[in-house]
């Protein structure tokens, strides 16, 4: 292995593992039956005309296994925390009492736990896609690199190691999915 195909397997790596980190963070607001506040991830209130991550505008809680709370920092953002959920379209009717919001999560019937495991399939194949194309982007920093003096061998081991990182990463996304469908499908 030379410097220069070490420079490019680790840059590799390095998009690689944020392919990952960026599936991983998807996976988890995929709900599978539990409530957990990381689901409301993603969703932004309009805080005095700021889009605001609504965990800075409340504080946000599980009560049990089937309802979360939002407990605003003031009371005037409970109406835009309701507006923001609703806007969101995550299947949760949020309820205002003038202190908090309360959000109850329906059961999920068999209907839905498919369509949560297509969904997740969904983002992994995105995922696989992502490491794919950093695959393909490497090797052909490799043939260029050999076009301007790289020897051949140094050249098939640095693709064999990086189609050998592509599976890797691959596998690790599928182990997962594998996770996330027996939790999903799980009552």
């Amino acid at each position: 292995m030379t410097d220069q195909t070490t420079g490019i397997i680790d840059a590799a790596t390095v998009s690689m593992n944020k392919a990952m980190e960026h599936f991983e963070g998807e996976v988890i607001k995929i709900r599978a039956g539990k409530a957990n506040p990381t689901m409301l991830d993603g969703i932004t209130v309009d805080y005095y005309g700021n889009p605001t991550p609504i965990s800075q505008v409340g504080n946000i809680s599980a009560m049990d296994a089937r309802t979360l709370t939002i407990q605003p920092w003031e009371k005037k953002m409970l109406q835009p925390i309701e507006r923001a959920i609703i806007a969101a379209n995550i299947g949760i009717n949020p309820q205002n009492d003038g202190n908090i919001v309360r959000l109850f999560l329906p059961p999920l019937t068999e209907e839905r736990r498919r369509e949560l495991v297509k969904r997740s399939n969904s983002e992994g194949e995105q995922a696989k896609i992502a490491v794919r194309n950093i695959r393909r982007d490497a090797i052909e920093q490799i043939k260029k690199a050999q076009k301007e003096g790289l020897s051949e061998d140094a050249a098939k081991d640095a693709e064999a190691e990086m189609q050998e990182l592509t599976n890797n990463f691959i596998l690790q996304i599928e182990k997962r999915l594998e996770a996330k469908e027996k939790e999903i499908m799980s009552v």
